[in-house]
Formats: C-alpha cells, sequence, structure tokens
C-alpha cells in the first residue's frame, strides 16, 4: 500500500513538472537595440575673416613747383598708385626745389626724414660718400629691366645705385617759330641775332653755362679731375662771348634767367631762351606748335656739351620701409608712368620702352645725342661751384674774362 502510494505521489509530481515545462510561455528574445539614428551634421562655424592688413605707410618728398605741369602729373600718378597698390598709403609732402636738399640732410642726420624723395642727380656723389641715401643694388636688383644703360649710370657711384631712375635732362635752346623760324646752330649767329634784335635770354648761372666751354675747345677739369681751365683759352673765349651777348640782352632789357624769362616767353616778347626741358610742359601750353628746341649753339671748337642730369628716387637710408619705397618708385617710374610725365610734364624718359610721338622730346633727345656729358658725382666738382660761379664779375663790374679764370683756377688749386 506505502508502496503504490510513493509511486502515485511521484507520477503526480512528474506530471505538474511537465505541465509547468510545457505551459510556461517561450523565453522572449530582448528586442534588438535600435541603431541610434543618423545625427545631423553639426552646422559649420562661421570661419572669421581676418582683418584687412592696414596698409604700409610711405613717405614721400617732391620739389615739383606748385600749379606747375610736373606737380599735376605727378599727382595723377600717385592717384593711379593708391587704386593699383593698396597695400601703401603713401603720404606726400612738397618742398621748394631751394630747399629740399638742405632739409632732407638735416632730416637724415637727425634720425628722420622720408622714406625717399625724387630730385635730379646734382648731389648723389656727395650724399652717397656722407651716408644721407641707401645704397639700393641688392634691393632693386632685376628690377630696371627697359631703363637705359644712361640712366642706371646716372643714378651710379662705384658701381652702387643709389637711385631709381625716372627721367634724363639738361639745357637747350627754346624758341618760338613765329618769332624765329630757325634757331642759331652757332654762337655767331646767336650774336648775330642778337645784336640785330631778336629778343633772347641766355641764362648765365654757372649750371646753364657749363655747355658753352666745350663750344670754345675748354675744359673745366681733366681727365684726372685736376682744373684745368686755364689751359689754353677755351673758357676764357667762351666768358668772352657770353659777355658780349650778355651786355646786348642787357643793354635791349631781355629776361636775364630762366625763371624771368617765363613769362615773356610765353607771352610772344622773347623769340628764345636757355632752359631745361624742366620747363616744356609750361612753354607747351602757351605756345604750342609754335614751340621748338635746339641744342645749344655749337661754337669754333665743337659742340656744346651741357650737363646731362638724371632725375631719380632717392631711399632714405634711416627708412624701416626700404622695399616699399623702391616698390612704390618703380611704380612712380615704370613705362606707364614715364609716358604720363613725358607727354604731360616733358620729361625726357629714361626708360627705352616709352613710345616717344612728340617731336620736341625726340628734339631733345637729338640735343643730348649731340654731346651732353652726364654730370660728374666726382667731389672736385665742387671746386666749379665755388669757384666759378661769380662770374656775374665780368659781366657786371668789368673783371675781364681772362683775370677771372685765373682767379678762379688759383681758388681751385688751395
Amino acid at each position: 500500500m506505502k508502496q503504490r502510494l510513493f509511486v502515485l505521489l511521484s507520477v503526480m509530481i512528474m506530471a505538474s513538472m511537465l505541465l509547468v515545462a510545457c505551459g510556461a510561455p517561450a523565453a522572449t528574445e530582448a528586442p534588438a537595440a535600435e541603431a541610434p539614428a543618423a545625427e545631423a551634421p553639426a552646422a559649420e562655424a562661421p570661419v572669421a575673416e581676418a582683418p584687412a592688413a592696414e596698409p604700409v605707410e610711405v613717405t614721400f618728398w617732391h620739389a615739383y613747383g606748385t600749379g606747375s605741369a610736373e606737380e599735376m602729373a605727378l599727382a595723377k600718378l600717385l592717384e593711379a598708385a593708391a587704386v593699383d597698390m593698396p597695400q601703401y598709403k603713401i603720404n606726400v609732402l612738397q618742398i621748394p626745389f631751394a630747399d629740399i636738399y638742405n632739409k632732407y640732410r638735416t632730416d637724415v642726420a637727425a634720425g628722420g626724414g622720408p622714406d625717399f624723395f625724387v630730385a635730379p642727380n646734382d648731389s648723389l656723389g656727395d650724399d652717397a660718400r656722407a651716408g644721407l641715401i641707401a645704397d639700393i643694388t641688392e634691393l632693386a636688383s632685376g628690377k630696371l629691366d627697359g631703363v637705359s644703360q644712361l640712366g642706371i649710370d646716372g643714378m651710379s657711384l662705384d658701381g652702387k645705385l643709389y637711385g631709381i631712375p625716372e627721367s634724363l635732362k639738361a639745357v637747350t635752346m627754346w624758341y618760338n617759330k613765329s618769332m624765329l623760324p630757325e634757331a642759331p646752330k652757332t654762337t655767331d649767329e646767336l650774336l648775330a641775332a642778337m645784336k640785330a634784335g631778336t629778343a633772347v635770354s641766355v641764362n648765365y648761372g654757372c649750371y646753364h653755362m657749363y655747355g658753352f666751354y666745350s663750344a670754345f675747345g675748354g675744359n673745366i677739369f681733366d681727365d684726372s679731375w685736376m682744373v684745368v681751365a686755364d689751359q689754353g683759352t677755351g673758357v676764357v673765349d667762351a666768358f668772352t662771348v657770353l659777355n658780349e651777348a650778355y651786355q646786348v640782352q642787357k643793354q635791349a632789357g631781355w629776361a636775364m634767367n630762366d625763371s624771368d624769362g617765363l613769362a615773356p616767353f610765353t607771352e610772344g616778347k622773347l623769340a628764345a631762351i636757355f632752359n631745361g626741358n624742366w620747363a616744356m610742359a609750361d612753354y607747351k601750353k602757351v605756345l604750342g606748335d609754335n614751340l621748338a628746341v635746339a641744342p645749344l649753339p655749337a661754337g669754333p671748337g665743337g659742340p656744346a656739351k651741357p650737363m646731362l642730369g638724371v632725375d631719380g628716387f632717392y631711399v632714405n637710408p634711416n627708412s624701416a620701409n626700404q622695399a616699399a619705397a623702391i616698390e612704390v618708385a618703380l611704380y612712380l617710374s615704370n613705362a606707364k608712368s614715364q609716358a604720363v610725365m613725358m607727354n604731360e610734364a616733358g620729361h625726357v624718359p629714361v626708360r627705352t620702352d616709352v613710345t616717344i610721338s612728340d617731336p620736341l622730346i625726340q628734339g631733345l633727345v637729338d640735343a643730348f645725342n649731340v654731346g651732353a656729358t652726364i654730370r660728374p658725382q666726382v667731389p672736385e666738382l665742387g671746386k666749379y661751384w665755388s669757384n666759378f660761379c661769380g662770374s656775374d664779375s665780368i659781366y657786371e663790374k668789368g673783371v675781364a674774362p681772362a683775370q677771372f679764370v685765373t682767379d678762379a683756377v688759383a681758388g681751385a688749386k688751395k
């Protein structure tokens, strides 16, 4: 009995376990994790624009006269530069020509001055030797293509470059064709015309006179820059003829210099005037097609050989912006800029890639090629300025030309 009960209980327990197993719900799989939704790309942060670089300031001095054709043409170039070269701010200061060298030297010696300035090569040698203008040989290397060798030589000393060449200038004879159809070719023809009443303004400054010495076979210096004006009679003969012209001119009341002669020449009161090509635009503005140009009259010793100057841009050794100054100077002297200065201010370009269409400019080039000599940059040139510039003692005080030359040479040898 007990055994049957045990069996029955065992069967009942197994059935219960089976029922539980069969009736239990199937284990459910955990739902697959949903893939995270794709994130929207983050909005790009706006890129901040770099602040515009401040333009580099460069200070530029010039000595072109107020209201002159040169000043107005330069103003046009500076306006163009402001557009074409926004990376630079060009601060411009006009200095009277009589003051620009002294002011520049004084300011540079004190550690100041402009970044660059434009002027003739009147004192390039002295200023280079004194360290007042920068040697720009390296900074300008490879940047002067198209510039004539004459221009480069005029801005150089001892093989080093001290300026960016801009134009050529020398004294010539300007004449009004309505009053003087043909310019006198010799000093004899000049004197004859003046004595016959042709109004001519010869300039007797020692710069303007320099070309006449060679016309009479004379020289102030020899090849070693020794003063030799008393050797031979050429220099004395030149002063003798100039004195003769001076007396005719004075008696007639004709202007004695280019400044006083400007108005009479443009007003038709003078038939001819001796001056540099810096005045051409002012003459042409009034005289138009009646204006003509010719070389200085030749003498018995050959052609007159005036000093040939080269204008250019000089860089201050104190400048912290020398490269910028040179870049602006190169812009102001490129072919396009030189064409503007040629056509509007009478500058004779130093570049060989500027097309010359004006017969006056071509006449100047021809006159310069007759015999102009590049301005010497030697210290000895100072002996000429300090001893031969008092020739009014001949013209006004009656000192004999031979005595004047003897005294001038003696002074130069001290």
